[in-house]
């Protein structure tokens, strides 16, 4: 479809066309509101950086019933050998809390994690499907699995799976969507706003609607904004996922007025291959990112440690890790494990296009490790291993307490000694996933005005709106956030739209 055969009557606009779009498109027309969805990739290239994502899916439960209602297949497992363990709304309040150095926005957080458990059941209602997370959130020690992190489930076939079975949704229920349709401006009325302007294929078109959903993503894939917003050496940086989040939703959204809020010097970014493409790569989707770090060290040009590695579950670090990685000398690091390791290692560091080295001693590893001084990372693997340990087992399902002690930077969990050959290493960059810095909505998801009022006729929900995350990140909480407030938008633009019938 292109813009001159959309219906100038339309009720809702949604912006975008990834997991927060799309949601927001569904809960509009199950709202009884006729909608459209614009997305500015081709058809090919749909789904933002939804269809990049892994599938982690954070939300509360209290026990392994709540799970078998997403995931009725759990029932099959050896369930006497399974510890699910709960994650409740004061464990989801705490993790925010302490990972956004309580800043992020109590009354967002209040409906998110409210709604999360709602979130995926919404979801599978729409034919999503859930897995348990075992060997990713669970190892298999003695034949037992504990699970850790608060995260009991993924979407079975991560990203590519979730945002194709929406597609399916969304074309079921009638709605079209535009692609390569760029939005450029938004329309504004005496006292509300009345549609958007885009380009397509080369023209310019005025598109009316009663409602507009901004569900676009963040600006993380316009390195202009990345070094103003950022800061230096961010536009150097890798996308893990789609290049067209380029920031168009805030300017638009800017120039009619609309409040920012959160941290717009902060941003998801994580380990990824350092040589890896500029943008993400839809056929290897989330494989060049490195999570198992916590299970040996990371250096740098130097050969030196800069993080603690064990500080928690990578679930609670990952996403600043790339940050640190960024600060580094020539903006990379390796990571390093021996064989104790490399049976926990994910799918990820097993893929063909990886940067992995492989040696019997570390003398010979030394030599391998692109850009790293040798004789800085032989010292550096000599203090490690010689630091001194309390005689506590290794168990990657706990913090352990397994730590190193008189080093500049200890490790403070599953600090094992690197001694078993062959070493593993595989260099890394920072690969941001999205920007922290977005719109300032309501708990409706209805966009603000710098006096704290709504702009009518305007919502937004997904990466483009802020408040939620600073300095770091709890994985999964992005895809339920999308859903949560996705539906708020789409149902308060569907209420905007019938006012105005």
């Amino acid at each position: 479809m292109t813009p001159d055969q959309l219906d100038p009557n339309i009720d809702v606009i949604v912006v975008g066309c990834g997991n927060a779009a799309m949601n927001a498109a569904l809960a509009a027309r199950e709202s009884g509101a006729t909608v459209a969805i614009l997305e500015a990739a081709p058809e090919t290239a749909r789904s933002g950086n939804s269809a990049f994502t892994g599938g982690a899916f954070r939300f509360i439960f209290e026990n392994v019933d709540d799970l078998l209602r997403l995931a009725p297949d759990i029932a099959d497992l050896d369930l006497k050998n399974i510890d699910f363990g709960t994650y409740t709304k004061e464990q989801y309040y705490d993790d925010i809390g302490r990972l956004t150095e309580y800043r992020s926005d109590p009354d967002l957080t209040e409906v998110l994690i409210s709604n999360s458990y709602e979130a995926a059941l919404w979801v599978a209602k729409h034919g999503v499907r859930f897995q348990p997370a075992l060997g990713r959130q669970a190892f298999n020690m003695d034949g037992k699995f504990k699970f850790w992190g608060g995260l009991a489930c993924h979407l079975l076939g991560g990203g590519a799976q979730l945002t194709k079975t929406l597609h399916e949704a969304v074309a079921a229920a009638g709605i079209p969507v535009l692609y390569e349709t760029q939005a450029r401006s938004l329309l504004q009325g005496d006292d509300r706003i009345t549609g958007i302007r885009v380009s397509h294929k080369g023209r310019m078109h005025d598109l009316r609607s009663k409602a507009l959903v901004l569900a676009c993503g963040g600006f993380e894939s316009n390195p202009e904004m990345r070094a103003r917003y950022l800061g230096p050496n961010w536009d150097l940086a890798k996308v893990r996922g789609t290049r067209y989040n380029t920031g168009f939703g805030h300017k638009m959204a800017m120039d009619v007025g609309a409040a920012m809020t959160g941290h717009w010097s902060g941003c998801h970014a994580v380990q990824w291959d350092m040589n890896a493409p500029e943008f993400g790569d839809i056929s290897i989707g989330d494989k060049f990112q490195k999570h198992n770090y916590p299970f040996g060290i990371i250096v740098n040009a130097n050969g030196e440690r800069f993080v603690n590695e064990g500080e928690d579950f990578h679930s609670y670090t990952y996403a600043k890790c790339g940050a640190a990685v960024l600060k580094q000398p020539g903006l990379f690091a390796w990571q390093v494990f021996d064989q104790k390791a490399t049976r926990l290692l994910r799918d990820e560091y097993r893929i063909p296009r990886i940067t992995k080295e492989v040696a019997n001693t570390f003398e010979e590893l030394s030599v391998k490790l692109t850009g790293v001084d040798p004789q800085g990372f032989l010292r550096t693997v000599e203090e490690f291993n010689n630091a001194p340990r309390p005689d506590i087992e290794f168990n990657p399902n706990i913090r352990d307490g397994l730590c190193t002690s008189g080093l500049k930077i200890n490790k403070t969990n599953w600090a094992n000694k690197l001694d078993q050959p062959p070493y593993h290493a595989y260099g890394v960059t920072a690969g941001v996933t999205f920007t922290f810095g977005g719109l300032k909505i309501s708990t409706e998801a209805q966009v603000l005005d710098s006096a704290g009022s709504g702009l009518r006729g305007l919502y937004a929900a997904g990466e483009i709106v802020g408040g939620l995350y600073y300095h770091n990140y709890g994985s999964g909480t992005g895809l339920v956030a999308g859903v949560v407030f996705g539906r708020l938008a789409g149902e308060g633009a569907a209420r905007e739209a019938m006012r105005n019938h």
